[in-house]
């Protein structure tokens, strides 16, 4: 299992070398932590393709969280957890929130949006008065969307690209508005009714990533199942 991803328990806690026992993180409720010697039964080395990245800055919820994994698990995306986060980091918890989907899961946690951005757009962003800009992707290079009740354009209006970030914050809060003010160009919402506060967070991942796999095609994602007892689909 050495030399390639692992879901789940290295991820969340951060373990380089899984063999290295690891302290138990602040806020820790659970019992022993099993990220000691071994990966959990459920992390496997996961698929490498990656259509698109969800980023989920201090996310609260684990239940949201668990959500989001199962989406990002069905349709080949990867997430990006953003410490600090809300919830406890045992792998029993994980994967009650997540059920089996973490082993399908491909996921990464950083310590800081600065830690983020340092590993996925490096050279592309300039820190200012304590928050970040992202520089306009040129050709070939991934873009970075923020997703914000407060931007000033839908959801469907960017044209998506494999590898493109789509970033969500935290539940109660959301994003910080400095980051939004100075990549407004790039933030994104998605309609409702103007009383309406918000959408809950893993209905809005998946809403802004299923319009993303619309715009290319669905790739290599099953379009048609089949019913107990019929050998073909009759709509195919």
């Amino acid at each position: 299992m050495r030399g390639v991803r692992l879901s789940a328990c290295r991820a969340v806690c951060g373990a380089e070398d899984l063999s290295v026992p690891r302290e138990k993180p602040s806020g820790f409720r659970g019992g022993k932590s099993r990220c000691v010697t071994t990966p959990p039964a459920f992390a496997v080395a996961v698929r490498k393709f990656t259509m698109f990245n969800i980023v989920l800055v201090e996310p609260e919820i684990p239940q949201n969280t668990g959500n989001i994994v199962r989406t990002a698990a069905a349709t080949g995306c990867k997430v990006h957890l953003v410490r600090p986060l809300g919830f406890d980091i045992s792998d029993r918890a994980l994967k009650r929130a997540g059920l089996d989907y973490w082993r399908l899961a491909d996921f990464e946690v950083y310590d800081s949006l600065a830690d983020f951005f340092g590993r996925n757009a490096a050279g592309r962003v300039v820190e200012a008065d304590g928050s970040f800009v992202v520089t306009p992707a040129a050709e070939g290079e991934t873009s970075f969307y923020f997703c914000s009740t407060k931007a000033a354009r839908r959801y469907d209006a960017p044209s998506f690209r494999e590898g493109d970030f789509l970033l969500f914050g935290k539940e109660t809060k959301g994003l910080p508005e400095e980051l939004l003010r100075k990549n407004y160009e790039n933030t994104i919402r998605i309609p409702m009714r103007a009383e309406a506060r918000s959408l809950n967070l893993s209905n809005s991942v998946a809403v802004v990533v299923y319009e993303a796999l619309r715009q290319n095609g669905f790739p290599a994602l099953a379009a048609g199942g089949t019913l107990r007892g019929v050998s073909d689909n009759i709509f195919a």
